[in-house]
């Protein structure tokens, strides 16, 4: 009598092991989410043309190819790294929120020791050796990431202002002070518009947020007018004839100067005459002026489209998620680049006075970029947690019943 032949682990492989197998590997190789393949295109193409633009701003410098080789690491690491990220399960980021926070709060307080580098007034660099670095970019993404853990925990509470308040304002006032103990206003700036996005998408109500943004806006009033550094940065952007031994009045001229020749189509890339000593900041904070000056308004038009494109997919993903934690932190992601990417636009169009934020993965600068790639590492990962994109329905075709009689 033949007998069927047992395999060396001495389980039979049934249906069900096989199905198994067959659901697994389907989840593995599953089509992505429309809003995962348009984060990644932005963040990729932005960075490289980003990559290509600080080699033309700084090509001027004594040591152009040296800032452009740094950046182009930082890109050629940050861009692995975010699709690394994009692999994390949605509960890695939920675990770690307070570890995330803390360990950038660490990192922070590096500007309190003698690694502390300052510029312009702000004591918010590090000199680790190898490169130096900005400990409050990751600040942006670590608050966020934590407020929404937070707030999402507390998704039934946030109607009582007691349980939105502890532990969120002295985490958030901790933040904010080793922040603006560098004198750094402009990044303490953007960490609030994070929090305050942050609650926006948590749902609460516009009356309980109607006190801390005031508290907020009385703070940067008081912060803008004690700070001798700030005043002159106002007074610059107020006055329309101030004189061009004013540092800030020349930068923000010649970045007007620079978009004005540009024109429509630029003069070209590796063409502008503004970075030959015009533009102190063309690398970073100005970089935006030198895009308009190469390349025109159909190249600065390019830059806001795909910051609007990186918004839409944003969006997407927060209407479609059904994770509150999700939606938290993706819009407060979003809200935190885009926002950033407009008011260093509105700085170079002398719309706003200067306050020394880089323009998210273009301006020199490795850690401004790291930062916002790992952030849209974040943001992929939670696209993947969305359902992906359902076929468009097969149409079939219905015959009109034609009803026989026979007749007899």
């Amino acid at each position: 009598m033949a007998t069927t032949p047992v395999p060396p682990s001495g389980k039979s492989d049934g249906p069900g092991r096989g199905l198994a197998a067959r659901v697994s590997l389907g989840r593995q190789f599953r089509p992505l989410a429309s809003e995962f393949l348009l984060i990644a295109a932005v963040a990729i193409f932005l960075t490289v043309f980003g990559f290509v633009m600080v080699l033309s701003a700084t090509s001027a410098s004594t040591d152009p190819f040296d800032i452009a080789l740094k950046q182009g690491i930082f890109g050629a690491v940050g861009i692995p790294l975010m699709f690394v990220l994009s692999r994390f399960p949605l509960t890695f980021w939920k675990r770690m929120a307070w570890p995330i926070l803390i360990l950038a709060v660490a990192f922070q307080m590096l500007i309190y020791t003698p690694l502390a580098i300052e510029n312009d007034g702000n004591v918010g660099w590090v000199d680790l050796g190898v490169a130096q670095a900005q400990p409050a970019e990751f600040l942006k993404l670590a608050t966020a990431i934590w407020i929404g853990f937070i707030l999402a925990r507390k998704e039934a509470l946030l109607t009582n202002w007691k349980h939105l308040a502890i532990p969120l304002v002295p985490v958030v006032i901790l933040v904010l002070a080793s922040v603006l103990g560098g004198e750094d206003l402009g990044t303490a700036m953007i960490i609030m518009l994070v929090v305050f996005a942050a609650l926006f998408f948590a749902g609460v109500k516009l009356r309980i947020l109607i006190f801390p943004l005031a508290v907020a806006a009385v703070a940067v009033a008081v912060l803008a007018i004690t700070s001798p550094n700030r005043i002159q940065r106002i007074t610059s952007f107020l006055d329309p004839n101030c004189s061009a031994s004013d540092a800030l009045c020349y930068q923000q001229e010649h970045g007007l100067w620079a978009l004005a020749n540009g024109g429509l189509f630029g003069v070209g890339l590796g063409n502008s005459t503004e970075k030959y000593g015009w533009l102190p900041a063309k690398g970073n904070d100005f970089i935006f002026a030198i895009i308009g000056e190469e390349l025109g308004l159909i190249g600065c038009f390019v830059v806001l489209a795909l910051f609007a494109v990186f918004t839409f997919a944003a969006i997407r993903i927060i209407r479609r998620t059904d994770d509150t934690f999700v939606r938290i932190v993706a819009g407060a992601i979003a809200i935190w680049i885009v926002g950033q990417a407009l008011v260093n636009i509105a700085v170079v169009l002398r719309l706003a006075p200067p306050l020394g934020v880089p323009l998210p993965f273009l301006s020199q600068g490795g850690t401004s970029l790291l930062s916002v790639l790992i952030a849209a590492g974040v943001l992929l990962s939670f696209a993947r947690t969305l359902p992906a994109d359902a076929p468009a329905p097969t149409p079939v075709r219905v015959r009109n019943p034609v009803q026989r009689i026979d007749t007899l």
